[in-house]
């Protein structure tokens, strides 16, 4: 086991933050259980830094309680970001231009606590351990940004409930503005058709019903449900890159040894959807269920057949058909693509991100502008959400 004494150090009022390597936090057995009550847990983080490299720099950090206790282990990594990778498509194409001739234009070496393939979370098993672990972090996280040559400091892409914990953050330093929310959907019904009955307008029944009818005149579509999406990854990993691909938003891209070894060292927490048409994968899902949920991560479809056999709803539906059947209540799915999940009655999860500079005067300005750039205002399917407010609010 490594000394702690022997790992860089940063004292604070709360406790002591230590950083470490991957190698040396495995063997404390905090680690092994941290992040226990989330579908992403200690073994996910492994697998992500194992498989998505992209510059990303991963490290972790130690916490340590008063009486010499570690009571956390929250990963981070460190990378060069792209200041208006959530920006409108206008400045997008300005600073494309700009980048011809200054490729690092309008990018900063920055501190990113949370994960690099999915939102954040903090290492906790009670709300006095979450409220200690964000004061701890708070107390150490620009100091260290600091001495890495880190401009910013951010907590990706944290969802809503963690406010009152992080609020030290936003009332001291941070600006948090909202990132893209995901979205959920209540699926507690007995079958598909009564959920459409039940939840959803007449003009989105019937436009539902007269997609999954020009569906069914077409060859059958079969579905493959698996844990372990190995056999079949030269299959689905071409779909997963045709829908990256056509994002106007990309942070993290996928590779094939991250869906294998998903399948491999997380079958309990992991379900894969292949659909098949006349033998070929026509359309991939990469799920994950926790307690009553299921969460549709990455989709992934054969844009040659995706639109005449309006195949995102046809997956949808065969998700949550499964869901029910195997007594999952909520369908929660990624951001993007909001305007059929409006009609399908999704609710928002706002996602919040918590953003410093590590000067203090640009961080004054930093805090005024962060508004003006923050993702959401690019949408203007969001606000039509009845709990869009929340994405802006302190609940």
């Amino acid at each position: 086991m490594t000394d702690l004494a022997s790992l860089p150090r940063f004292d604070t009022a709360h406790g002591v933050v230590y950083v470490a390597t991957r190698r040396q936090i495995e063997a404390y057995a905090p680690w092994k259980t941290s992040f226990a009550n989330q579908r992403k847990d200690w073994r996910y983080y492994q697998i992500v830094e194992d498989t998505i490299i992209q510059g990303f720099d991963y490290r972790y950090f130690i916490l340590e309680d008063a009486k010499g206790e570690v009571r956390a282990v929250q990963p981070f990594f460190l990378l060069d970001q792209d200041l208006l990778q959530g920006s409108g498509e206008f400045a997008r194409r300005v600073i494309a231009r700009v980048r011809r001739l200054i490729p690092k234009a309008l990018t900063m070496r920055t501190l990113m606590v949370g994960c690099a393939a999915g939102e954040g979370h903090l290492d906790y098993t009670s709300d006095e351990q979450a409220r200690w672990v964000a004061d701890c972090l708070h107390g150490a996280l620009r100091s260290y940004a600091k001495q890495q040559k880190c401009g910013l400091v951010v907590l990706k892409e944290f969802p809503h409930h963690y406010r009152q914990p992080l609020k030290g953050f936003a009332s001291n330093g941070y600006a948090r503005v909202p990132s893209l929310p995901m979205t959920r959907l209540s699926i507690d019904y007995a079958s598909f058709d009564e959920y459409m009955t039940k939840a959803l307008s007449k003009v989105t029944r019937k436009g539902l019903r007269r997609k999954f009818r020009d569906a069914e005149a077409s060859a059958p579509i079969e579905l493959t449900v698996v844990q372990d999406v190995t056999p079949f990854v030269d299959e689905a990993y071409p779909l997963y890159l045709a829908v990256w691909g056509k994002s106007p938003l990309q942070f993290e891209k996928l590779t094939k040894q991250y869906m294998c070894r998903l399948g491999q060292e997380m079958p309990d927490k992991m379900r894969f959807f292949i659909w098949r048409q006349n033998g070929k994968a026509v359309a991939f899902s990469l799920c994950m269920v926790n307690g009553d949920t299921i969460y549709d991560e990455y989709l992934g479809l054969d844009y040659s057949v995706a639109l005449d056999l309006h195949l995102y709803f046809w997956t949808l539906r065969d998700i949550v058909t499964w869901a029910m059947e195997h007594g999952y209540k909520w369908y929660c799915s990624s951001a993007l693509n909001y305007d059929p999940k409006l009609h399908l009655k999704c609710e928002l999860v706002p996602l919040d991100l918590y953003v410093a500079h590590t000067s203090a005067l640009p961080n004054f300005f930093l805090r005024k502008i962060l508004p003006l750039l923050e993702p959401t205002r690019n949408d203007k399917t969001l606000a039509k959400f009845p709990n869009f407010a929340a994405v802006w609010g302190n609940e």
